[in-house]
Formats: C-alpha cells, structure tokens, sequence
C-alpha cells in the first residue's frame, strides 16, 4: 500500500485538474468577454478580452463588419481611401442611434473597430455617466474627424487617423440641448468637468490611445480616441 501512496497523490491531482480544466471550460462559455478566443459580439459586457478583440477586429476588415451584422445595426460603407500607411479600408457610418449617439459632423466615418469600440463606450461610459451627472442621455457626439493621413503631431510616427483607426471628440450634447465641451467645461469646477472627467477616466483601457486637455494644448479641445496595436498591447491614457 506504501509504494501505491505516490501514484495515488498523483492520479488525485490529475483529477483535480482535470475538474479545474472543465470548470474553466465552462466558466470561458458563460463568459466569453473574458475569453481571447472567443468571438467578438457587440452585445457582450466588456471583459478582460475586450481591448484585444477590438484590436482584432481592426486588422480584420470581414469580421468586423460581420459583428455589426449579427447585432443588426444599420451602416453605410464608406470606399477605401488612400495607399499605403494611410490606407483607410474599415470607414463606416452607422445608420441610426442605437449604438452611438447622432455624430455630428455625420460624415466622420471611423474605421469599423473603432465604431465598435464606441459602441461600447457609448454603452458603458458615456450614458451612465450623462445619467449619473445630468439625469439624461447624450443625444449626440460633436467630432473633429478620424480619417487625415498625416504624422502623429511633432513626431515621426504615423497617426491612427492615417487609417481612421481613430476619433477626436470634442462636445457632447445631451437630450434638453446642452453642450458640454471639451474646449469650455474641462477645467471648470462644476458638474460638465466632473462628467468630461469621468468619461476620460471610463474610457482608459477599452481603447489603446486616450489623450485629454490634460496631455497637452493640441488636445485642449477633445478626446483622442485611438486603436493602436502595441507590444503585448499596453494603454495609454492621458
């Protein structure tokens, strides 16, 4: 029975985590945002898989464009755009408001990823903290466009609206017709700084690039929301 001992210590840990596999298993089905293998869907709670789904999305054209399709979500298409590192071949309008507020201007046209990334800051960003703050929706988002195919400003590297891979954002107007901007509010004391703040800091992490007012004057007037792919897929939020 002594020289069985060690050969039952380990079949016991072998069930054990074999049992530990299935749960896991059955934990990732119920919760595919926490789950890289899992498919993207834009219905799904964000997750610790979120920001590297996004990310996938926006260097597969098809399988973006196939998420806003299973949810149902009516968009236009926009023609491919430029050569090269400014070849921007995702740029799309959503059709209605379900997802994100009214852009205005409408002609924007972000790349597909960053529309679905929008989508869900729009869900779990934006409209808690407009309900938290002033009791009412965001009704519509004032931008500065996403496609321009130039430098990252005062650097070398290539913008990610070379491709719009990204959205600056600069107002929000809610439901009764106030605007609340980026330019006028961020540094008041009052509740539209504390809701700008508040959508800053809620949007670290769903999207690789946040810049505010805080990181410099060329972002005193709006968010810079951007996907960038980067090494093991780091942040930045400013």
């Amino acid at each position: 029975m002594t020289g069985l001992r060690p050969y039952l210590i380990w079949f016991a840990v072998a069930v054990l985590l074999t049992l530990g596999a299935i749960s896991a298993i059955g934990w990732a089905k119920k919760h595919p945002e926490h789950f890289p293998g899992a498919r993207f869907e834009l219905d799904q709670p964000r997750g610790w898989a979120t920001h590297r789904k996004l990310l996938r999305l926006a260097a597969d054209d098809a399988a973006c464009f196939a998420a806003f399709d299973r949810a149902k979500a009516g968009y236009l298409r926009r023609p491919v755009v430029g050569q090269g590192i400014c070849r921007a071949s995702q740029r799309m309008i959503l059709t209605g408001d379900r997802l994100v507020p009214t852009m205005r201007p409408a002609n924007a046209a972000p790349g597909c990823a960053v529309t679905a990334a929008m989508a869900l800051w729009t869900r779990d960003v934006v409209q808690p903290a407009a309900r938290k703050y002033f009791g009412q929706r965001v009704v519509a988002l004032e931008n500065l466009g996403s496609y321009n195919c130039r430098k990252i400003a005062g650097q070398s590297a290539q913008s990610e609206h070379s491709t719009a891979n990204a959205i600056d954002i600069s107002a929000f107007i809610l439901a009764d017709g106030t605007r609340v901007s980026l330019l006028n509010d961020w540094k008041d004391e009052d509740v539209r700084s504390e809701f700008l703040h508040a959508v800053r800091d809620g949007s670290c992490g769903l999207f690789s690039t946040v810049l505010s007012p805080d990181h410099n004057a060329a972002h005193a007037s709006h968010f810079h929301l951007d996907l960038a792919a980067r090494p093991l897929g780091w942040t930045v939020c400013r």
